[in-house]
């Protein structure tokens, strides 16, 4: 191969890898171009790249090459997803006369395929796991050849990647539905509905192997990732080097030579990933080759203190590596941040990044796709930034990890930063006890209320007055105890639909005594005086004094408080800033506090008509598509039956019936885009 200098490079991608790809094009003297939709016009990608250019969707192959050429483009990036793995796409762009910055439309037709890559493999004496890979796909065939594996199985799409379509199966039962949604998010998201059985080990680690490839016949292993923990068969979580082989470096050095022989049996070039699955025995099993760089390459820079998107764009000048295999140097872990609710089903969030806080800390690297005031919808996929941390050693690298996430802040959607310090805080992750059933298996709970963070919105509201100007919020001129002001913290309300009263008495300059109760729509949102505690507002108040206040950046403020003898800081942005509580228009605050942001909501003291929202029924928990109804009109359901599948976020979201009845009305119609709270079957009660 010619070299060749690479001046412009068109990135055919979106996101935080689109502004990663960018930021070395920039380091390299090279020019970049991003791409954006109408839906990501104002995205941090376009912004940091050196020039852009609309299209409208990054699926369609043929409007990237129409903004390589009208761009001046030389050579196209495809990131991750989208086109990366799409061979017809790879030679489209060589066909035009362009360097496409991946393998060849070859080899990623050879590995594209995991069907045929098993028989490839399995024929080049890499130890492939027992499973079906053959043609015939009905049913019936499946079902002969899930007896023929044994149960449990793992059903995937013979095409594509990042976790979408899989699903454990544990017996005959369960199969044709799997098959079913499987087929479905196949055809949806890779064009290809063909799938693959393969035995499903328990327990058992995802490990996977870096590997790159030049022009001139040198193809090296960068090591190896550990990527166990998963949730929807999607990694969350990802590190270098793999715990499981501290104590075994004859079964690493075996699975490092098996990767290496996996891309030398298809001419691979560029960079690419052999993933295994690895027993508690130490053996792998080859799962598919990524014909594209990883999500979690970072993990591998940081071991390696090598750039792989210069490696890539190296070899795609057709220039020799120059490198060999180095050392590792010391351990980097990464987190993946996404816009879901892990403690509702990682169900996915939408809404304005408000607030944002990227901290800067040594040994920590932050890849994020948003910035703030971004708009996060459900048109791609939520993740919006990766945690690196990178130490001498695991413990060092987990410990600069949840400093990281505890820096992070991300106020206006639900992000699962609390469940990541949950998780790389806990003991099972600390010993490195890691395996694909590790969510299944621990659990990862919040801890209660956070009744901390409505005291600190509280207080962050209580400055502005309410009556008239001059009288502060809460006064009376009589003995009784001030009015409630009514909360709702993270959605969380009890069985009886009963928000958070809380009370507010000022003893003193910014010292506050604030009781709190429950309270229920019709009773009088008042205190009760305590002749006990002498006209305290309730019996053992919590005894609050503001240590500090400064305004933040784009709005909102900086609390310390003292709170009965514990200081802490909490950062209060406002989302939606509306009537002060009480004139019927709710106040939205994120508060963050001590690695926990919660979003609480300053409710009105009386519900305005029309508001109460739908009963006897079910409503979208989230904004999204409706993919598919499960019932029609008249149809007698039980609880926990599903009734309409959405999808939001490239997944798909089962919704259940909330008690049994009978379904009077279907308001919504397959292929409609519904927001969170649509009415989508309403259920006349049962008998």
């Amino acid at each position: 191969m010619t070299a060749t200098s690479i001046g412009t490079i068109l990135i055919a991608n979106r996101g935080e890898i689109a502004a990663r790809v960018a930021r070395t094009c920039r380091a390299l003297g090279i020019r970049s171009v991003a791409v954006f939709t109408e839906a990501d016009a104002d995205a941090l990608h376009v912004r940091v790249a050196d020039a852009a250019i609309r299209i409208t969707d990054y699926l369609d192959g043929s409007e990237h090459l129409r903004a390589a050429a009208d761009t001046g483009a030389d050579a196209i990036h495809p990131g991750f997803g989208f086109l990366a793995e799409d061979a017809p796409f790879a030679r489209s762009v060589t066909k035009a006369g362009r360097v496409f910055i991946g393998p060849s439309p070859e080899a990623i037709s050879a590995m594209g395929s995991k069907a045929a890559a098993r028989v490839r493999m399995a024929s080049s004496g890499v130890p492939v796991l027992p499973g079906y890979d053959g043609e015939f796909q009905s049913d019936e065939a499946l079902a002969r050849a899930a007896e023929a594996v044994g149960f449990p199985l793992l059903v995937k799409p013979a095409f594509g990647g990042g976790g979408k379509g899989m699903a454990v199966v544990e017996d005959a039962a369960s199969l044709p539905a799997a098959l079913a949604s499987a087929r479905r998010l196949a055809k949806a998201a890779f064009g290809d509905d063909r799938l693959v059985l393969e035995r499903y080990l328990q327990p058992a680690r995802h490990v996977e192997v870096q590997i790159i490839a030049d022009t001139h016949g040198t193809c090296l292993h960068l090591w190896e990732r550990e990527c166990s923990i998963q949730r929807r068969h999607q990694k969350v979580i990802e590190e270098a080097p793999s715990p499981a082989f501290a104590q075994r470096p004859a079964d690493r050095a075996r699975m490092l030579d098996d990767a290496c022989a996996a891309a030398r049996s298809v001419g691979y070039v560029n960079a690419g990933t052999v993933e295994f699955i690895v027993d508690a025995a130490g053996r792998h099993y080859f799962l598919e080759m990524n014909t594209r760089l990883q999500v979690e390459h970072p993990v591998t820079e940081e071991i390696t203190g090598l750039d792989l998107v210069e490696l890539q764009i190296r070899v795609a000048e057709g220039r020799p590596l120059g490198i060999e295999t180095p050392p590792v140097s010391g351990w980097a872990i990464e987190a993946r941040l996404y816009a879901e609710d892990p403690d509702n089903g990682y169900l996915p969030s939408t809404g304005v990044a408000t607030g944002l806080r990227l901290p800067e800390l040594p040994g920590l690297r932050i890849d994020a796709g948003i910035e703030a005031g971004s708009a996060v919808g459900i048109d791609y996929d939520p993740m919006l930034a990766k945690v690196i941390a990178h130490g001498p050693d695991r413990e060092t690298a987990r410990r600069r990890l949840v400093a990281g996430l505890r820096g992070l802040r991300v106020a206006g959607l639900r992000t699962n930063r609390d469940w990541l310090l949950r998780v790389v805080g806990s003991a099972p992750f600390r010993q490195a006890a890691l395996h694909t059933g590790f969510l299944a298996e621990h659990a990862f709970p919040p801890p209660g209320i956070a009744l901390e963070a409505g005291i600190a919105a509280v207080l962050f509201d209580l400055p502005r007055p309410s009556v008239l100007p001059g009288v502060r919020r809460g006064w009376r001129g009589n003995p009784w105890p001030a009015p409630a002001i009514l909360l709702e913290i993270d959605g969380q309300k009890d069985s009886d639909g009963a928000a958070i009263a809380l009370f507010v008495r000022e003893t003193g300059s910014d010292r506050y005594e604030i009781g709190q109760r429950r309270w229920r729509p019709g009773e009088a949102p008042e205190g009760v005086p305590d002749e006990d505690t002498d006209g305290l507002l309730l019996a053992d108040p919590a005894v609050v004094r503001v240590v500090s206040r400064a305004d933040l950046e784009g709005g909102g403020a900086r609390l310390c408080l003292e709170i009965d003898g514990r200081v802490g800081w909490f950062a209060i942005t406002p989302v939606a800033r509306g009537a002060p509580a009480g004139r019927g228009t709710p106040n939205d605050l994120w508060v963050d506090h001590d690695g926990r942001s919660s979003h609480v909501r300053l409710l009105p003291d009386f519900t305005p008509p029309g508001t109460q929202g739908e009963s006897g029924g079910c409503v979208a928990p989230m904004p999204g598509r409706v993919v598919r109804l499960e019932v029609s009109v008249g149809d007698a359901v039980t609880a926990g039956q599903a009734l309409v599948v959405l999808e939001a976020m490239k997944m798909e979201h089962v919704t259940h019936a909330p008690a049994d009845g009978v379904v009077a009305a279907i308001p919504v119609r397959p292929g409609e885009q519904v927001e969170r709270g649509t009415v989508l079957v309403v259920l006349d009660s049962a008998g």
